[in-house]
């Protein structure tokens, strides 16, 4: 998670309007700076924070915000920041943990301009576009769309098409990629190395704007979507020369209650092998909705396991929004 301070883009990287048939200050002006507080009992304080920082993109005139979820999640006071240094109060709408989209409401009137989504499956490799952060065009880069492809998080998660842009934007939660004809095609989600530690460059993931309005009315209307909730189990797992390893567990959840530890190994699931990290995620998914019971095979220590794993609803654990 990025977290905003005084810094600008060197000059040399900033967007230049010369260079977008839009009106680049108009559509830079919808980014607003986000700032929460969630209770330090939140289920997610411990991992994410009690005080979170980023941006979030104006959605529609009447206030209505676009963010990435994790800035949002469990919060108990949201503020939102114009680019004239205006501060308003907010309240979360809804959460999207499979997408990872957060949706706010602004409690006071923002009076900026609304970006319209776009189509992000029209953005092909080599394609310019925008990063902007809160704060005009010193707060935003220009960019390049450097990959698209399946993108597995440790904490049960997965995109089947992530964006991947370069530069990378140094506070990129919640950002906005805007695409060359000035609409929204996606919200700055990571940082992440490309070619690995080392070598690579670093490189922001987006997520995709086109999983955005099959869910929109759900998450205005119920705070979440309507479809049923994926098995989870609580784990942080990642993918080594070995396999896929757990790495962590989640206080209190299904996976320590079966007693997984952190390095075992994952080999099985209902008896299918498991071949990397998205595929393991999958594997779980497809048993059922959460409350399944889930069959796992482990290596510990060279010895296997089997264990078998009740699911929850991940949104068991959550706390709800204090004003909806």
């Amino acid at each position: 998670m990025s977290a905003h301070g005084e810094f600008k883009i060197p000059a040399a990287l900033q967007p230049k309007a010369g260079d977008y048939t839009y009106n680049l200050e108009q559509a830079l002006a919808s980014v607003v700076s986000l700032s929460t507080r969630v209770p330090a009992e939140a289920f997610t304080a411990e991992t994410l924070g009690t005080e979170r920082a980023g941006n979030g993109v104006v959605i529609r005139e009447d206030g209505l915000v676009l963010t990435i979820g994790y800035l949002v999640l469990e919060a108990e006071s949201v503020w939102l920041t114009t680019h004239d240094g205006r501060s308003v109060p907010a309240h979360v709408v809804g959460y999207d943990g499979q997408t990872g989209f957060g949706l706010v409401q602004a409690l006071g009137r923002l009076d900026l301009p609304a970006l319209k989504l776009g189509r992000s499956d029209a953005m092909q490799i080599g394609d310019r576009a925008v990063i902007a952060g809160a704060g005009g065009r010193s707060h935003s880069l220009a960019v390049e769309l450097v990959a698209r492809q399946e993108f597995a998080g440790y904490w049960e998660y997965v995109l089947d098409d992530a964006l991947f842009t370069a530069p990378a934007h140094p506070h990129w939660g919640g950002t906005a990629l805007i695409g060359a004809d000035g609409t929204l095609v996606g919200i700055g989600s990571l940082q992440l190395q490309q070619g690995g530690s080392g070598a690579g460059r670093a490189i922001n993931m987006v997520v995709p704007i086109d999983l955005l309005p099959p869910i929109l009315a759900d998450l205005e209307t119920r705070g979440r979507p309507s479809r049923p909730p994926r098995p989870w189990l609580g784990l942080y797992a990642t993918e080594t020369e070995d396999g896929v390893v757990v790495m962590g567990l989640a206080e209190k959840g299904p996976a320590e209650a079966a007693d997984l530890r952190a390095g075992d190994l994952l080999t099985e699931v209902a008896g299918e092998p498991v071949a990397d990290l998205a595929g393991f995620f999958r594997q779980v998914w497809a048993l059922g909705e959460a409350g399944v019971r889930v069959p796992l095979t482990i290596n510990r220590d060279g010895r296997l396991t089997r264990l078998s794993l009740t699911s929850v609803d991940r949104d068991r654990f959550l706390m709800g929004p204090k004003l909806h």
